[in-house]
């Protein structure tokens, strides 16, 4: 992770101010409509720091900008929204294994286990 930060002032503020207002709006609206900002605001946050971020994150918000796009025009059909809403957070799920080393976690994690496994039944590979 670099030393730069990914938002100036202004962006922060601004995106700051849609969620307040959002979440005021979404007292009047319908409760549907309640992912629809979040995703908004998701998108709006990709597009502010997609020009100072790094290669490795550079897919995920092209993702999660795709993704906001493509939930917010097929809102219309719920099981395909939640599909897309299902897709996008694998996305981000996955970004933040690689990105984290929990992949590389893991992989070390199972390795103890299967040794330990092995060990314990006597049997060697």
């Amino acid at each position: 992770m670099s030393g730069s930060p990914v938002l100036d002032e202004g962006d922060a503020v601004e995106l700051l101010a849609y969620l307040v207002t959002a979440a005021r709006t979404q007292v009047d609206e319908a409760a549907e409509y309640a992912p629809m900002r979040l995703l908004t605001a998701a998108g709006r946050l990709a597009a502010m720091i997609e020009p100072r971020a790094g290669a490795g994150l550079q897919p995920l918000l092209a993702d999660i900008r795709r993704g906001f796009s493509e939930t917010t025009v097929g809102a219309g059909d719920p099981e395909g929204y939640v599909e897309r809403l299902d897709a996008l957070c694998r996305s981000v799920a996955e970004h933040l294994v690689v990105s984290l080393g929990l992949d590389r976690d893991l992989d070390q994690g199972l390795d103890r286990d299967l040794d330990r496994d092995l060990d314990r039944n006597g049997t060697d590979s």
